[in-house]
Parts: structure tokens; C-alpha cells; sequence
């Protein structure tokens, strides 16, 4: 079997286990949760999905090395910006079909010929304190709705990194310089890197930079928001 036909790996939520589940719903009896739009028992509720499953699609496309093309959904703000807030800090998971949507209908546009799709890989801390890599959800999501195999394991992080969105442009682009080390697996292949939310690219372009290095033919960019 070759490297392509196993399709994405699913994300490891072995960090979930029943114990942390039963936690999350105590405090949510304790402290009921509240949708961004004040109604209380949701993390995100049905009104805000219908308005996420409305917005407006702003496939904003950029190009250079080493990234060969950059797009997103739309603007890391309002019912947008919230749901990925939702999805990635208050474990809303079950939104991960509909950003997926928006990810599935920007690449539609873009025509881009791809061969594999890769999620960004989420810093070992992170991934612990969260039990999941949104990046990851959001990939495997698309691989199954484009058709398009994926891999998770062919590209990781080689060093620990702060968060991005604590640091100005020019600590992004230091925090990130060569924090990622590629598979030989990529070489000759069209790679689509999945992420969240794109800033100033930094995030991308190390791996696109990384993913190059092993042979990768050309590498785009696609994330649900722009911020």
C-alpha cells in the first residue's frame, strides 16, 4: 500500500477520555455555558450556525515563496472569529463539519492541483492542554469531502513554540524559523496545508518552507479566517 492510500489520520483525542468528559459536563452544570450572542446552554448556538452557514465567502488569495498561493473563508471576526473561538477554546468540536464547508468552497475556487493535504501541527503543549488539534479536524474533514488524501504524521514540529498570537510580525516569523521538519514522502506532490487562522502567514511558510526541503513540488496555504 502506498504512502497515499491510507488517507488522513484521525485526530488522537486519547487525551479525552470519560474522566475528562464527565469534568467538562460538571462545570458545565455548575457554570452553564453562554453562546457569544448571550444565550445561555450554548457554546454555540443553532442561531449563530445559521448565521456562520450564511456568511459571506472571502477566498482572499495571495502568492509567493514559499508558499505558492494563500487563501481563507473570510475575516477572523464576527460570527466567524467567534466559532473558531468556539471550536478551538471551548471544545465545540461538532463545528469542525461546517468551518470544513467554508474550507471545501474556498479551495473550489482556487483550482489549485492538488495531491495531498496536510493540517499544521499543533505545539505538544497545546495539544495536551486541549486534547486535540483543530488544524487536524478541519483536514481530515476536507480529505474526506474533496476526495484528496492526507497525512498528519509528514510534517511536525521540531521545537516548542509560543503562541502566535502573543507576538508582533517579526517575533512570528523568529518564533516559527525552522520549528518544522518534513517526510521525504512529500517529494514530487502538490501539498495543501490546512490551519485555522492565518495571520501573517509566518506559520505557513515554515512549513511550507520545510515541506519544500524534502521535495514537495509546490505548496498552498488554506485557512478558515484571516486576521
Amino acid at each position: 500500500m502506498s504512502h497515499l492510500e491510507t488517507g488522513l489520520i484521525r485526530p488522537d483525542t486519547g487525551n479525552r477520555t470519560w474522566l475528562s468528559q464527565f469534568g467538562n459536563w460538571l462545570v458545565d452544570l455548575v457554570f452553564p455555558p453562554v453562546c457569544g450572542c448571550g444565550r445561555v446552554d450554548y457554546h454555540f448556538c443553532a442561531g449563530c450556525l445559521n448565521e456562520l452557514l450564511h456568511f459571506p465567502l472571502e477566498s482572499q488569495i495571495a502568492s509567493g515563496e514559499p508558499l505558492n498561493g494563500l487563501a481563507s473563508t473570510g475575516s477572523y471576526d464576527g460570527i466567524l472569529g467567534r466559532a473558531i473561538r468556539a471550536f478551538k477554546y471551548n471544545g465545540t468540536t461538532c463545528l469542525d463539519k461546517h468551518l470544513a464547508e467554508r474550507l471545501q468552497r474556498a479551495y473550489e475556487r482556487t483550482h489549485w492541483p492538488i495531491d495531498l493535504i496536510i493540517p499544521v501541527p499543533l505545539a505538544v503543549k497545546r495539544l495536551e492542554e486541549r486534547g486535540y488539534n483543530q488544524s487536524e479536524m478541519l483536514g481530515a474533514r476536507m480529505s474526506e469531502a474533496c476526495g484528496i488524501p492526507g497525512r498528519s504524521d509528514f510534517i511536525r514540529r521540531i521545537r516548542e513554540t509560543d503562541q502566535q498570537a502573543r507576538l508582533s510580525g517579526e517575533q512570528r516569523l523568529a518564533n516559527v524559523r525552522d520549528a518544522f521538519e518534513a517526510s521525504d514522502a512529500v517529494e514530487g506532490l502538490a501539498i495543501l496545508l490546512i490551519d485555522d487562522v492565518v495571520t501573517t502567514g509566518s506559520t505557513l511558510n515554515e512549513c511550507a518552507r520545510a515541506l519544500k526541503r524534502e521535495g514537495a513540488r509546490s505548496v498552498y496555504g488554506l485557512a478558515v479566517a484571516r486576521a
